[in-house]
C-alpha cells in the first residue's frame, strides 16, 4: 500500500471519530469531576474503543464472509453510512444525537456513551472493516492501519485531557466551524468508497 492510502485512512478515521466534536461532549459528561476522575474516564473510554475497533478490524471481514456479504457490497454500504454521517455533521443532527446519548448516562460514561457508540460507533467500525479489507491480507499494511487508528485515538485522548482548555480556546462557534469542514471532507471520502465498491463489483 502506498503512503496516500494511510493518509486517507487517517483522515477518514479522524473525521468519523471526530475528536474535536467529541471533546465538548466529554466536558459535558465529566462536569464536576476532579482531574483524576476525568483522566480515568478518558483512558478507560479510549481503551475500550480501541479494543472494539481492533476486533472489528481483525475479524470484521471474516464475519462478513460468514454471513455471505462481499467486501465490495460492504464498501458501498459503508460509504452510504459514512455519507449519512457527513450529512449529520453538516446539519448538526450528529451533535444533537450525540448529546442525547450523552444525557442518557449521568454516572460513569466510560463504556456508554463514550466508548460506544460515540468513539467506536457504526461509522468507525465500518471504516475499520473497509480499510483493513483494502490491505489484501498484507500483514504489514494491516498493522499500519491499526497504528493509524491508534494514532487517531491517541489524539482523541490528548484532546480529552485538554478538554477544558480547548473548549475555552475554540468556543461554540469554532467547534461548529470545524465540525462542518470535517463533514464536507467526509462526504467526499464516502463517495469515493462507493465508487471503489461499484468498480470492484463491475470487475468481479
Amino acid at each position: 500500500m502506498d503512503f496516500a492510502f494511510y493518509v486517507t485512512a487517517f483522515v477518514t478515521l479522524f473525521v468519523v471519530i471526530d475528536p474535536i466534536g467529541l471533546t465538548p461532549l466529554f466536558v459535558a459528561l465529566t462536569t464536576g469531576s476532579g482531574s483524576a476522575r476525568r483522566r480515568a474516564i478518558g483512558f478507560r473510554s479510549l481503551g475500550i474503543g480501541a479494543l472494539l475497533l481492533t476486533l472489528f478490524g481483525l475479524f470484521g471481514e471474516a464475519v462478513l464472509g460468514f454471513v455471505g456479504i462481499s467486501m465490495p457490497a460492504f464498501r458501498i454500504a459503508g460509504g452510504i453510512l459514512l455519507f449519512l454521517t457527513a450529512l449529520d455533521m453538516l446539519f448538526e443532527r450528529r451533535t444533537e444525537r450525540r448529546q442525547g446519548q450523552a444525557d442518557a448516562n449521568e454516572d460513569d460514561p466510560s463504556v456508554f456513551p463514550l466508548a460506544t457508540p460515540l468513539i467506536a460507533g457504526p461509522g468507525a467500525i465500518a471504516t475499520m472493516i473497509l480499510l483493513t479489507g483494502q490491505t489484501g491480507g498484507d500483514i504489514l499494511a494491516l498493522v499500519l492501519v491499526h497504528l493509524v487508528m491508534a494514532s487517531v485515538l491517541l489524539m482523541t485522548l490528548v484532546l480529552f485531557l485538554a478538554a477544558g482548555l480547548l473548549e475555552r480556546a475554540l468556543g461554540a462557534v469554532g467547534v461548529n466551524v470545524v465540525t462542518r469542514l470535517l463533514g464536507m471532507l467526509l462526504a467526499a471520502l464516502s463517495v469515493q468508497f462507493v465508487v471503489d465498491g461499484v468498480r470492484a463489483l463491475i470487475v468481479a
